[in-house]
């Protein structure tokens, strides 16, 4: 199964993921992960990441995004209350923004605390299609 990603990576491990139509044969290891993911099973994914690219404060919220269940959903305010910074929300939704990384690093899950889905890099059609395959229901 081709897995609709493309994934980009250095000496360091994993440093960028976009969405692709055709999407490509990637390292067995990874291939499995994302087979499994896209697949609608649970998965964590188990593989080195280099996100020297962020910003110290990006790279925070990055890690705290990864410990958003799957199947789960946060805000950017619950984020930003997780990083000790309740006024930062507008901070976390830039941050997700720039996340070189999405469905590795979880940014999908997070929606405004109204419920609506806010924001994403790769567009609300793949947020919603990574949600619903996490099985999460949608407004």
């Amino acid at each position: 199964m081709k897995v609709p990603v493309v994934v980009e990576w250095t000496q360091c491990g994993v440093c960028a993921v976009k969405f692709s139509r055709s999407g490509v044969k990637l390292p067995a290891p990874l291939q499995k992960q994302f087979v499994r993911y896209f697949s609608g099973k649970p998965t964590t994914f188990r593989v080195s990441l280099d996100l020297a690219a962020g910003t110290l404060f990006q790279q925070k919220v990055w890690r705290v995004l990864c410990s958003i269940p799957y199947g789960q959903t946060r805000s950017y305010a619950w984020v930003a209350r997780k990083l000790g910074k309740s006024g930062a929300a507008r901070a976390v939704g830039t941050a997700c923004g720039a996340n070189p990384v999405p469905i590795i690093v979880p940014c999908h899950r997070v929606i405004a605390s109204d419920g609506t889905l806010g924001g994403y890099s790769g567009g609300l059609a793949w947020k919603r299609r990574l949600l619903r395959l996490e099985g999460v229901t949608l407004r």
